[in-house]
């Protein structure tokens, strides 16, 4: 019999023509042919290229955060510089001013000086909102990539196990997909977050700090695994009843070999389309919990923490809100530009059904 391929899959073949170095180099060339492919369409579409080196500035960016608040602006985003001063066009002066603002109590953070120090201005504690902007950037993105593959990890397992065994296992995973999608998003995650954050954990020689980015990270991979873990599922289950499965099961070739060469590859390109969707929305959960004190705690900072503390700004100094608030929509929004492609790309009955 020849050989039964169906999406990424090929089943071995006893055709004895061809030399074993024809046969390997066939089966490499096949192998890598859909990846090149997906690269091939994402290097076509000028949204995906744009995009993606955006989304790449952005991670560089972030990643510089310790040079830039060392060699840049020469100051500590952690620390509080209620006393602090620098120099403005030769004159010293001080980060937190005397508010201008009714009668004159009390104090108000610099503004932004568009200068190498306070360049987005000072938040309510003195600290250079721009540094902190480039911390809070990197643990944001940290969490969200995390998340997101821990999410994808959790529903390809779920959602394999359920489609490929069936039966009660099915029947059970099923449930419980469904009981935990019967929860709200952002209630079953600031639910979560009250029991488990401000909590030290220890298992065993491993211990989670109370401040661990870890907490947030479960927390948010957990919430959205329903939402992946059920199309993995229906995508198993029609896989199952797809002829090269079929002629697979036929042939005699072992489950697992069937599960690890055949299921597998089909499924990872629906994990793949989810990442960036799912990568987008972890930002915006992790934001929102960190704005309402169950995500990160300090002394870490978030986009979504300084959203938090440039909530009494607002009218003195809105730059302060307004930065990581339009870090979050950019960065949001090049997710999803770049989703789109690459899911148009992996399913192009999609994009001519658009």
């Amino acid at each position: 019999m020849g050989p039964v391929t169906g999406g990424m899959s090929i089943l071995p073949t006893d055709d004895n023509t061809s030399s074993p170095a024809a046969t390997a180099g066939e089966e490499a060339w096949v192998s890598r042919g859909p990846w090149r492919r997906v690269l091939e369409g994402l290097l076509a579409s000028p949204t995906a290229v744009l995009s993606g080196l955006l989304l790449l500035v952005i991670v560089l960016a972030t990643l510089l955060a310790p040079v830039y608040a060392a060699r840049v602006a020469g100051t500590d985003p952690f620390r509080s510089g209620l006393a602090a001063k620098i120099e403005i066009d030769g004159e010293r002066v001080p980060v937190m001013q005397q508010s201008t603002e009714g009668l004159g109590l009390g104090v108000t953070p610099i503004g932004p000086t568009w200068g190498p120090q306070y360049f987005l201005g000072a938040d309510t504690q003195g600290r250079d909102v721009a540094a902190r902007m480039l911390y809070g950037g990197r643990n944001s993105l940290l969490i969200a990539g995390a998340s997101t593959l821990l999410c994808l990890a959790l529903a390809a397992v779920v959602g394999i196990v359920a489609g490929y065994v069936g039966g009660r296992v099915d029947s059970v995973l099923s449930n419980l997909i469904d009981m935990i999608w019967a929860f709200p998003v952002y209630l079953l995650a600031i639910s979560l977050s009250i029991v488990m954050i401000g909590k030290s954990y220890s298992f065993g020689p491993f211990e989670i700090a109370s401040d661990s980015l870890i907490v947030p990270i479960l927390i948010i991979g957990i919430v959205y695994v329903p939402y992946v873990a059920r199309p993995v599922r229906g995508r198993v289950l029609a896989l199952n009843q797809s002829e090269f499965i079929m002629a697979a099961r036929g042939l005699g070739i072992r489950r697992a070999r069937i599960l690890l060469r055949h299921i597998l590859p089909n499924v990872a390109t629906t994990l793949i389309v989810f990442a960036p969707m799912l990568m987008a929305l972890n930002i915006v959960t992790e934001s929102s919990l960190s704005f309402l004190s169950v995500g990160v705690q300090p002394p870490n900072a978030s986009w979504g923490t300084i959203l938090q503390d440039g909530q009494g700004l607002l009218y003195s100094r809105p730059m302060v809100s307004m930065a990581p608030g339009l870090a979050i929509m950019v960065t949001v929004l090049l997710l999803n530009l770049f989703g789109d492609v690459l899911r148009d790309v992996l399913d192009p009955k999609s994009a001519r059904g658009r």
